[in-house]
């Protein structure tokens, strides 16, 4: 028995020693229940909302507090002229349109009943039926309240229209989704364990004798990966056409552009993890577990980022796959072009800067 406590002292001493995996191994655990219990929810709750009140009545004025009474809703613009619809929905915040028609208040009060439109932006159908069913209760609640007694009961009906998406396709939501988060896999893990195979592998000593700069060395080592990553662009995008009968309903010119800059800032991720890591093992699970999990869950892929709490909402910003999600939807379902996601590109290209420069820092450093 001696022996065998003797080898469990062992094994425990080697675990505690390595700390960089002890730090992995009890910290992983933490974040995956934090990011699962705040994240994986069906709730929504912070949604944007637009008014285009054309009644300006009390009863209108009514329904609209009822609807931003809680948590759940917040008007952020009021509309002037329909002729504004679609400019707002092209900038990507506004989630659904509510229209007053300008006879509400009479027709409710002649008829006890009304109608009101609701125009969704249906890019996510999950999202947009959630969002319609929520304003629905709340517009049946709020006739309730109206009631006063009479023989005909209040009624409040919203008529929905679904943009982009009017037969509410799953596939229009998680195609381009499932493009960021299998190129960001592939990308960075074929890149993460590219410098640490070479140092475990005792090759490493050729690179730093090597007459190039680590700028050079670096850049050369991302360039294979990045042909291999167009090639699996090339058929994840013919899988999404002819497989699943995703539109691009953009320019495809522009979708190729920005899918090559999610690949460059995913292979410059994946050599930045091979700088600070010590081992391939460690290399993967950052990029496997580390990665993947908050991709799925909070790049806006499977959850609306709105109704997150502000921590997990501030984690997604450092997320390239949350910016390039945002690109393939506009571009590809919204067909929209590149003033309406400048941003999200310049952001992507930011990161690709910084990734970059922070491996040929760290590049350097082992070179002393």
């Amino acid at each position: 028995m001696r022996q065998f406590f003797a080898f469990v002292e062992k094994e425990f001493y080697h675990i505690f020693r390595d700390k960089a995996t002890m730090l992995i191994i009890l910290l992983m655990p933490v974040v995956q229940v934090l990011i699962f219990g705040f994240a994986i929810t069906t709730d929504i709750r912070n949604t944007s909302i637009a008014v285009y009140d054309q009644d300006r009545s009390e009863e209108s004025r009514g329904l609209l507090s009822h609807i931003t009474s809680g948590p759940y809703f917040r008007v952020e613009q009021e509309v002037q002229e329909p002729e504004e619809f679609d400019e707002i929905f092209k900038k990507g915040k506004i989630k659904v349109i509510l229209v007053f028609p300008p006879d509400f208040s009479e027709t409710l009060a002649e008829n006890r009943s009304a109608q009101i439109q609701l125009i969704t932006d249906a890019c996510n159908p999950n999202e947009a039926n959630i969002i319609n069913s929520y304003i629905q209760n709340i517009a049946a609640r709020y006739a309730l309240s109206l009631d006063k007694g009479w023989v005909e009961s209040v009624y409040v009906e919203p008529v929905t229209r679904m943009m982009y998406n009017p037969q509410l396709k799953s596939a229009y939501t998680f195609v381009p989704g499932v493009i960021g988060l299998v190129l960001m896999l592939i990308c960075t893990l074929m890149t993460s364990v590219s410098m640490v195979r070479e140092r475990e592998l005792g090759t490493m000593e050729s690179l730093l004798v090597a007459p190039s700069k680590p700028f050079h060395l670096i850049f050369a080592k991302t360039v294979p990966y990045f042909v291999i990553s167009v090639f699996n662009l090339a058929v994840i995008i013919l899988l999404s056409l002819f497989a699943f009968d995703v539109p691009i309903r953009g320019n495809f010119g522009l979708l190729a552009g920005a899918s090559l800059t999610y690949i460059f800032t995913s292979l410059c991720l994946g050599i930045f993890i091979s700088t600070i890591s010590k081992t391939q093992q460690i290399a993967m699970i950052i990029s496997l577990i580390g990665l993947m999990l908050p991709t799925v869950l909070l790049s806006g892929l499977m959850f609306p980022i709105s109704s997150m709490p502000p921590v997990l909402q501030g984690i997604s910003y450092i997320l390239p796959a949350r910016w390039f999600i945002d690109m393939a939807r506009a571009i590809m379902i919204k067909g929209l072009g590149f003033g309406s996601i400048w941003m999200q590109w310049t952001i992507l290209g930011g990161m690709a800067v910084v990734f970059l420069g922070a491996s040929v820092r760290g590049f350097k450093i082992r070179l002393n």
